[in-house]
């Protein structure tokens, strides 16, 4: 099955750089660039790939607000382009819908790699590098779930309220059926559940909604 992709991001240079790499494999197909996010947005529209590659910083349309376009108008996953320096909208990116991101000096391999994973339905980023990572961007902050917490969780069971504070903390399906003293079979059904119930792409929206809903406070 061919991975078809749309890349974005607003440095002509930069862009064909990731196309041609993305282009070279036998299972990836780029179909369309885009130089800003409003015609990321379009492109997405237009072709329906499976993997949009998102840079934040964008003309006419940053990517967080593409992203969110995206995310709440297809099926499209969406991979983010960031620096270090930029680490402050990484958050708002993932809460936008986006499945993880990158450094924009990503090795080829793991540009590949990335695009794979996520268009695969997975997020990118190891539970317990996305457990510090939205950890550092909540801390402090109340919680900014739309309904209030109890009436919000009050979809799940006792054990997949469980298992939501355990993607949150970083354990891994193996971990948290150890835990739990189930098989990982299991746990794959509760947090496919956790996730359907709650209206979540991923486990990395699973972390997020677990801190803003107040299941797990920053260095619990």
């Amino acid at each position: 099955m061919t991975v078809r992709v749309v890349v974005a991001d607003d440095q002509e240079l930069v862009r064909a750089g990731f196309g041609m790499i993305l282009d070279a494999q036998p299972d990836i197909e780029v179909v369309a660039e885009a130089g800003n996010g409003l015609e990321a947005v379009e492109a997405v529209r237009e072709h329906r790939p499976d993997l949009l590659l998102l840079d934040i910083r964008m003309p006419v349309m940053d990517g967080i607000e593409a992203a969110r376009i995206v995310c709440a108008n297809s099926d499209c996953r969406v991979l983010v382009l960031t620096t270090f320096n930029l680490d402050d909208y990484v958050y708002d990116a993932l809460r936008a819908g986006a499945s993880g991101f990158l450094l924009k000096d990503v090795r080829r391999d793991d540009l590949v790699h990335a695009v794979r994973v996520v268009a695969a339905g997975q997020s990118l980023l190891a539970p317990a590098v996305t457990t510090k990572l939205i950890a550092k961007f909540t801390s402090g902050a109340p919680p900014r779930s739309a309904a209030p917490p109890l009436e919000r969780l009050r979809v799940l069971t006792t054990r997949e309220q469980e298992t939501l504070r355990m993607i949150a903390r970083g354990l891994s399906n193996a971990e948290i059926a150890q835990a739990m003293v189930v098989s990982e079979h299991t746990v794959k059904t509760h947090v496919s559940n956790v996730l359907s119930k709650l209206g979540l792409r991923d486990r990395v929206q699973a972390v997020i909604t677990a801190y803003e809903t107040g299941v797990i406070v920053p260095g619990e």
